[in-house]
């Protein structure tokens, strides 16, 4: 019986000792809601990416728009894919058209908030114009409080804590 509370006693610590537990969240979980301008057309495809401080891509937040065939009309997204190979399964939804509205979840590393980085948001409609920087948000506590315009097929952009 001794060796079992040992053992137990070992692997309690040894779980609550380890960086990165479930209990160490690193990222905050937010709404992202974005309203279309009253375009006329097909589905715009919508990327999310995380842009650092060299104004590279770093992480690819989330995609609207479910076809793998159409990523290629994202231009600059799509190079960098093509190179880091991001897995999206669990962060890709369905287009949004013009008016609409989509509202998802996208989850950002609490190290990025604050330090120089951005959320770039990349538009393209198929035999219409693309948008390389249809909205780009400086990722700060007070960005991601505000309402963002943007220039392209995005109307505006609002975050809210999830």
């Amino acid at each position: 019986m001794t060796r079992f509370i040992k053992t137990a006693l070992l692997f309690t610590a040894l779980t609550f000792a380890r960086p990165n537990t479930t209990f160490a969240q690193a990222t905050n979980k937010y709404k992202c809601m974005i309203q279309m301008t009253n375009y006329m057309g097909e589905g715009a495809y919508v990327v999310i990416s995380l842009i650092n401080s060299k104004n590279a891509y770093e992480k690819t937040l989330y995609v609207l728009g479910p076809d793998k065939k159409w990523y290629n009309s994202l231009k600059e997204w799509h190079k960098y894919q093509a190179k880091k190979k991001d897995n999206i399964s669990a962060i890709t939804g369905a287009s949004v058209t013009g008016g609409d509205r989509s509202v998802n979840v996208i989850e950002i590393d609490k190290s990025k908030i604050d330090a120089g980085y951005k959320i770039r948001f990349e538009s393209a409609v198929e035999d219409k114009a693309y948008h390389v920087k249809d909205l780009e948000i400086p990722l700060t506590t007070e960005a991601l409080s505000a309402k963002s315009e943007g220039t392209g097929y995005i109307r505006y952009v609002r975050f809210s804590p999830n």
